[in-house]
């Protein structure tokens, strides 16, 4: 990348007559791309410049993915009174699995401890991460994926740890249809997390949302957002919908950092395992 400059500082001076005055804009203007193409100064403040060659406006949106994360994170840990070891272990191989450097990490538990105080208001936060997201829908689903971890991080979902990711799945745009619909599938797959279905996961959520999950069958429905009495063409709609949602790429192109796609790669592999159920069940081809 760093090259950039002089190539087309080259190119100026021969489509431009061997001017060495083009020359001089094309290395500023090849400059100016190179710039770009790294992240910009905001991401190399943010630690998440020159990734795979993000533009700027989705590097922008990687350092307020990241702030925003673990503010919340700090918030939800702390809504039912006391941060417990089970949700600060989790908080530190989310910090593993990014691989941050020492800064970054510093800065990340800074975020979280701002997050766990008392008096923090939520409000202003969430607005700024609408604002940049507003194109990419798929990232707050991810961003409320990643604050259920947490929530259930000690075994299950505490009233106000619930309170609490209501009023922000509210501020996201979430409708309660909508935002129950979510956590039933998020609990869903997560009864078919490690590649085989584990029913006592459902525990966790401990029924905050209205729906339940009696065996596997149920919970692979569940995992997909659909009911049984759907047909099968339906159900295949479904399952490529979420497919797309948690596809890597898409998600890297909308601002997602490269180090955070494991858990939408551990949740399209759910979604596959949950589906071959379905479709063994119904002999679905």
């Amino acid at each position: 990348m760093k090259f950039i400059k002089y190539i087309t500082a080259i190119l100026f001076y021969y489509l431009f007559g061997h001017s060495f005055f083009m020359a001089f804009i094309g290395l500023l203007v090849g400059s100016f791309i190179s710039f770009k193409l790294s992240g910009g100064l905001i991401g190399q403040l943010s630690g998440f410049g020159n990734v795979g060659g993000i533009t700027g406006i989705k590097t922008e949106r990687q350092s307020i993915f990241f702030k925003t994360a673990f503010t919340l994170m700090g918030k939800i840990a702390k809504a039912d009174g006391r941060v417990s070891e089970q949700e600060i272990a989790h908080v530190e191989q989310f910090m593993t699995q990014l691989n941050m450097s020492a800064t970054h990490r510093k800065q990340a538990i800074a975020y979280f401890k701002t997050g766990s105080t008392s008096n923090y208001k939520i409000d202003s936060l969430i607005q700024e991460f609408n604002q940049a997201t507003a194109t990419s829908p798929n990232l707050k689903q991810m961003l409320m994926i990643y604050l259920l971890r947490v929530a259930v991080a000690d075994g299950k979902l505490h009233q106000n740890e619930a309170s609490l990711m209501h009023d922000i799945a509210q501020q996201l745009g979430y409708s309660e249809q909508a935002f129950a619909q979510l956590m039933a599938m998020v609990q869903g797959q997560d009864q078919f997390a490690g590649g085989s279905y584990q029913q006592g996961r459902y525990n966790q959520y401990g029924g905050q949302t209205g729906y339940s999950s009696q065996n596997a069958l149920d919970a692979a429905y569940q995992a997909l957002g659909v009911s049984k009495d759907k047909s099968d063409a339906e159900i295949k709609k479904a399952y490529r919908r979420l497919v797309r949602e948690y596809h890597p790429d898409k998600l890297m192109g909308q601002g997602l950092p490269e180090a955070m796609i494991k858990e939408a790669t551990e949740r399209s592999q759910e979604i596959q395992i949950a589906y071959d159920m379905i479709k063994k069940s119904r002999g679905m081809k």
